[in-house]
C-alpha cells in the first residue's frame, strides 16, 4: 500500500463530474489498484475513489508533483494533480485473514443452538448455518408443530439484519420440502426500527439474554 500526503486538487470525469480544488489530502493507493482520497474530516469516507479493476498512470517529477491518472474499466477518469508532496511511504500488509465473526454473535449462535427449546417447548434443532443461495441462515429448526423455522442472530438487531432474513425466507419459502418458513429475528438488543419492520414482514423479534444462555445469570439474585 501506498500513502502519500500531498496538496492537490482531483478531477472526475464519468457518469459524471466532480472536481476538488488545492487541499491538502491523504492519497492511498492500495495492491489491488483501488486509488482513494481521503480529508482529515468526514468520518471514514473518502472524498473521492476508484474501485479495481482499474489503471493508474503516473507521470512524476523528481521531487513527486505531477499526475496520477486513474482508469477504470468503463473508461471513467479520476485525474489527481500533486501540487506539492509532504510524505511518500508504500508498506507489505501482506494476506488478510478476512473478517471474524463477531465472537459473541457467534457463541449466541452456538448457545441457542445447543438450547433451542429456550424458544418453546418441542422445538428441536435441524442445522446450523443452514445453506441458501445468498448465504447461511445462523439455524434451521422446527417449532412444536414441526413447521420450519429460520433464525436469524444478531448482537444488535437492525434494519440490515431484518432485510437479510427477508431474503432468505424468500428462498427458503419457493422449498416445497421446508415451506411454509417462518422466520424470527434474535439478538441482545433490537432497535425499535427494526422491530417495526420485522412486524411489517411477518417476522417475530426475540431478544437473548447472553448471561442466561451461559448460565451466569442468577434467578435467585435478581430485584425484579
Amino acid at each position: 500500500m501506498r500513502l502519500v500526503i500531498a496538496t492537490c486538487s482531483v478531477d472526475y470525469a464519468g457518469r459524471l463530474t466532480a472536481h476538488l480544488p488545492s487541499a491538502m489530502r491523504l492519497l492511498l493507493v492500495k495492491a489491488d489498484g483501488s486509488v482513494l482520497v481521503h480529508s482529515d474530516g468526514g468520518s471514514y469516507k473518502p472524498l473521492n475513489w476508484m474501485s479495481p479493476p482499474c489503471s493508474l498512470a503516473v507521470d512524476e517529477a523528481d521531487d513527486g508533483t505531477g499526475t496520477w491518472t486513474v482508469t477504470n474499466k468503463a473508461g471513467e477518469t479520476l485525474v489527481i494533480t500533486l501540487e506539492a508532496v509532504h510524505h511518500d511511504t508504500e508498506h507489505v500488509l501482506g494476506q488478510d485473514p478476512g473478517l471474524v465473526k463477531d465472537g459473541v454473535e457467534a457463541h449466541l449462535q452456538a448457545l441457542l443452538a445447543a438450547q433451542i427449546e429456550t424458544l418453546g417447548e418441542g422445538w428441536r434443532l435441524v442445522r446450523r448455518e443452514f445453506p441458501t443461495a445468498i448465504g447461511p441462515v445462523d439455524i434451521m429448526a422446527r417449532d412444536a408443530d414441526g413447521l420450519a423455522v429460520a433464525i436469524e442472530i444478531k448482537r444488535r438487531g437492525e434494519i440490515d439484519g431484518v432485510e437479510q432474513l427477508t431474503r432468505y425466507l424468500e428462498l427458503l419459502n419457493r422449498d416445497p420440502l421446508l415451506a411454509p418458513v417462518r422466520g424470527i429475528f434474535a439478538a441482545q438488543e433490537i432497535k425499535p426500527q427494526a422491530k417495526v419492520l420485522a412486524a411489517d414482514r411477518g417476522i417475530e423479534c426475540v431478544v437473548l439474554d447472553y448471561d442466561a444462555l451461559r448460565g451466569l445469570d442468577d434467578v435467585d439474585s435478581r430485584l425484579f
